[in-house]
């Protein structure tokens, strides 16, 4: 359903359960920055009455799940470190397109949401399906679950408001650019990492 060219090999979960802390930690700036971008891309569209109501029901979403991993931060005895910097999501803005028209850059940028969003749910997938912790295996697929639906908003919104641009075929080359930079993570715990 993603389209990802490339799964994240199930070990990559006892990396994650193996530093839990790090991973919530890292979980929950993740959450914090999908909120941001959401704020971020009403703040340049608001013409876009749908994509506002769509994308601050994502907002909200977004900072109830950082709420929600820092209360099993709180919970755990564990406590929530400084923000980590997100390599991965700092070379995909790189290949966001930012010369071009308006329209090209607002289409980018919803991809670029669309990309993070369906790693974000191929690796909950792995996390609830291949750790020992019920809890998070739980909390991990309820996430997954959540962040397909983001997905599917973000792409929907692209494919609604591309102006003389074919949609599909750049999200094929984010799909084969995402591919290729993916196989160098996936040895840390780290959402994206």
């Amino acid at each position: 359903m993603l389209g990802l060219k490339l799964l994240t090999d199930p070990r990559w979960a006892n990396i994650a359960e193996a530093n839990i802390a790090e991973i919530l930690t890292d979980h929950a700036w993740c959450e914090q920055k999908a909120a941001s971008n959401a704020i971020s891309l009403i703040t340049q569209n608001p013409e876009h009455e749908d994509l506002v109501h769509e994308l601050t029901a994502i907002a909200i979403e977004e900072m109830q799940h950082f709420q929600m991993v820092i209360d099993i931060i709180k919970q755990r005895g564990y406590s929530l470190g400084r923000e980590r910097k997100d390599d991965y999501v700092n070379q995909l803005m790189k290949f966001a397109k930012k010369d071009g028209s308006r329209n090209s850059a607002f289409i980018d940028r919803l991809l670029f949401a669309a990309m993070i969003e369906a790693r974000s749910c191929e690796r909950f997938r792995v996390l609830s399906q291949h750790i020992n912790d019920e809890e998070l295996a739980n909390f991990y697929h309820d996430l997954m679950v959540s962040e397909a639906n983001h997905y599917t908003t973000f792409l929907g919104f692209a494919r609604r408001y591309a102006v003389d641009l074919n949609v599909d075929k750049r999200w094929k080359e984010w799909l084969e650019f995402e591919g290729d930079l993916i196989t160098s993570y996936g040895t840390k715990e780290h959402i994206h990492g």
